[in-house]
């Protein structure tokens, strides 16, 4: 039975009574929390403010990361119980099996925002504005799979809203460059989330759960090739707007050859691989942002 949850190494340590709550938050699985938080740190990177703020807003972007993260899980859990003991990989998350009830998961989902409001108040009014406006989206996203074929790329606007979140705590001035990264990031999120949702196509099918992976099927690696291309042509649309030097341009060779890997090797009928592809863009967001840094150099 294909799962990506994990009850092994520091997590298999917590107290019995601890382990539903982390499995709910997805702290078994921590990519989620790195590919939420890497969009913001692109516009961080690219406002070019004072290196000792900048370090400051990543380190709050990153524990925000992580909370709202969690927080998400959450919310997308308390909608889709249901639906979740229906699929194969998903029956074993905490509220659908039973482990935790609705009334735990709403207690630890204010333990999750709490801090994350905190962290929020600490930026300028208008990331403020931008982080509030957020939830609109988080609430949103779960509903979008049964409505519509495209939940990834609500995903996208959702994931990638520390782009402009980022730049505005930041104090970037070049708003076109800011949006450009935001376009970027929705691409390269409807990008790696069709692949992770190649994991479920099937089970999607039997209970009529939408999304890319089952609108393109065998037409993937088309698509993904199309997704990425146009992710690493907004990132160089947003470094030219920002004035970046040729290093940006140069540095960005790397995160663009990470991508073409992707698509070469995505087999949609191995979930095993899909997972480990997924997985492999904390490292693109990664080299993105050590391009930006380039950039400046």
């Amino acid at each position: 039975m294909h799962t990506d949850i994990s009850t092994t190494g520091w997590i298999a340590r917590l107290p019995a009574g601890w382990l539903p709550y982390a499995l709910l938050a997805r702290l078994d699985r921590p990519i989620g929390g790195w590919l939420l938080f890497l969009p913001g740190l692109w516009s961080i990177l690219l406002a070019g403010a004072a290196p000792a703020f900048s370090a400051w807003l990543i380190a709050l972007f990153l524990a925000g990361a992580f909370l709202m993260r969690g927080a998400g899980c959450v919310v997308n859990d308390m909608w889709d119980r249901d639906m979740d003991r229906r699929v194969t990989r998903t029956a074993g998350r905490p509220l659908a099996s039973g482990a935790l009830r609705m009334r735990q998961a709403a207690a630890f989902l204010l333990a999750l925002l709490l801090p994350s409001l905190a962290i929020l108040l600490a930026l300028s009014p208008l990331a403020q504005a931008l982080g509030v406006a957020s939830l609109a989206l988080v609430v949103s996203y779960p509903l979008a799979k049964r409505v519509t074929w495209w939940p990834q790329m609500v995903l996208g606007f959702t994931f990638g809203w520390g782009a402009p979140m980022g730049y505005a705590a930041a104090g970037g001035a070049h708003w076109a460059a800011a949006l450009a990264l935001y376009a970027a990031a929705i691409a390269w999120i409807l990008g790696y989330d069709t692949i992770y949702a190649h994991q479920d196509r099937e089970d999607d099918a039997l209970v009529g759960v939408r999304s890319t992976a089952r609108l393109f099927a065998e037409r993937t690696r088309p698509f993904l090739a199309a997704c990425y291309t146009a992710t690493i042509a907004l990132l160089a649309l947003a470094g030219w707007l920002a004035g970046l030097g040729p290093w940006f341009f140069a540095a960005l060779v790397l995160p663009a050859a990470m991508l073409a890997w992707q698509v070469r090797r995505i087999d949609i009928d191995d979930p095993a691989l899909c997972l480990r592809l997924f997985k492999a863009n904390r490292e693109v967001g990664l080299a993105v942002g050590l391009a930006i840094l380039a950039g400046w150099a």
